[in-house]
């Protein structure tokens, strides 16, 4: 047993299904108390939030994560209990091991192991933690974020504990993400008798030769970080049920995974063009569910490889695969945002977990990019 692994089972004991915070935090807080961290408990509707820091000088340098997880799914079918951490055949498992209590854990310690040896350290140290991570993402990070905005508080570095890592820990730090762009389009048609086609207008014949168009646009075609712009239909819908009528109207769901290469209003734009240029008559809703952030090579991503290369003995690589994360609010205030955990195999999955040997070097990855950073 290590400082860090106990704490890590202790938080994963605590069965705090987003957006539920299960007292995670209160157990952190007391900890970061006694490091002289000021604590501000920042709770907006039912999500319990805080930010921690210690220190007032530049540069400032943010650890962020969440506590709360997702639902455990059927119990009978994990192999021990979700909420009860065991270590089996040097595996820790248990509903956030991996996403992401493990790395909470890490960061507390780390920081009790940088300033028991760095108490007067330049510059500042701060956590930001939310238990809304996994849920709706309305009133955690963002909201935080939008609080420091609003006082003028600006960060320098950030490192999210999301699980990163890919066949080995250590392999892979996301230097970014894409953003995530949703629309509901309704296609408008005219319905009637299918024995009739003068008297009715299909609007999913109407609309087919919009979403082929759609389909092949070359939005964009990346760049040295991200992969090309894609656009993909994920809900296609239309139809009374009977075979011998031609529909009213259909509605597709679209998302766009997109790059720096392209901005949300360009993709709106051409959207719209492009229906238009099919003479439909519709309704398009939009939803931006998270901007595109890069943080290019520079001295947090050289500083954590390095701490990466000295606690696993990895070579990491850069990405901007996967899904969104709380990275995309925290870019808004901070230039140099990287994400970096625990492999990532077994996330949401039942069974979850971690490797018992790997929690240790996360920790000393993060006290070496503090030493790093703040010499």
């Amino acid at each position: 047993m290590t400082a860090t692994l106990d704490l890590a089972r202790a938080l994963i004991a605590r069965r705090s299904l987003t957006p539920d915070d299960a007292g995670c935090q209160e157990i952190l807080i007391e900890r970061l108390e006694k490091l002289g961290f000021r604590i501000e408990k920042m709770r907006f509707s039912n999500v319990d939030n805080f930010w921690a820091r210690r220190g007032t000088a530049s540069p400032v340098i943010v650890f962020a994560g969440h506590t709360d997880v997702v639902p455990s799914g059927p119990i009978d079918q994990w192999v021990s209990p979700p909420f009860e951490p065991t270590i089996r055949d040097g595996m820790l498992y248990g509903r956030g091991s991996a996403d992401m209590k493990t790395s909470i854990a890490a960061f507390i310690v780390a920081l009790e192991e940088f300033l028991a040896n760095n108490p007067d350290h330049p510059g500042s140290i701060a956590l930001l933690i939310t238990s809304d991570e996994e849920g709706v993402a309305v009133d955690g990070t963002v909201k935080v974020v939008e609080a420091l905005q609003a006082r003028g508080e600006l960060l320098d570095y950030c490192i999210v504990g999301e699980p990163t890592s890919n066949k080995k820990v250590g392999d892979m730090i996301k230097n970014g993400r894409r953003g995530s762009l949703s629309g509901t389009l309704i296609v408008k048609g005219i319905q009637g008798h299918i024995a009739y086609p003068h008297l009715v207008k299909n609007p999913i014949h109407m609309v087919a030769p919009a979403v082929a168009e759609l389909a092949t646009t070359e939005w964009d075609k990346g760049n040295e970080y991200f992969p090309p712009t894609s656009w993909q239909i994920s809900n296609f819908n239309s139809g009374t049920g009977a075979t011998n009528v031609v529909p009213g109207h259909v509605e597709i769901l679209f998302n766009f995974r997109f790059s720096t290469a392209s901005t949300e209003q360009s993709l709106k734009d051409r959207v719209h063009a492009i229906l238009d240029k099919h003479g439909l008559e519709y309704d398009l809703e939009w939803e931006l569910s998270g901007k595109p952030y890069l943080t290019p090579k520079g001295s947090l991503v050289a500083a954590i490889s390095a701490a990466i290369e000295e606690a696993y003995g990895v070579t990491p690589e850069l990405s901007t695969s996967g899904g969104t994360s709380d990275g995309r609010f925290i870019a808004d205030i901070c230039p140099q945002v990287i994400e970096f955990g625990p492999l990532n195999a077994t996330i949401h999955k039942l069974n979850e977990c971690v490797g018992v040997a790997d929690i240790d070097p996360l920790k000393d990855t993060y006290r070496l990019t503090l030493e790093k950073l703040l010499k």
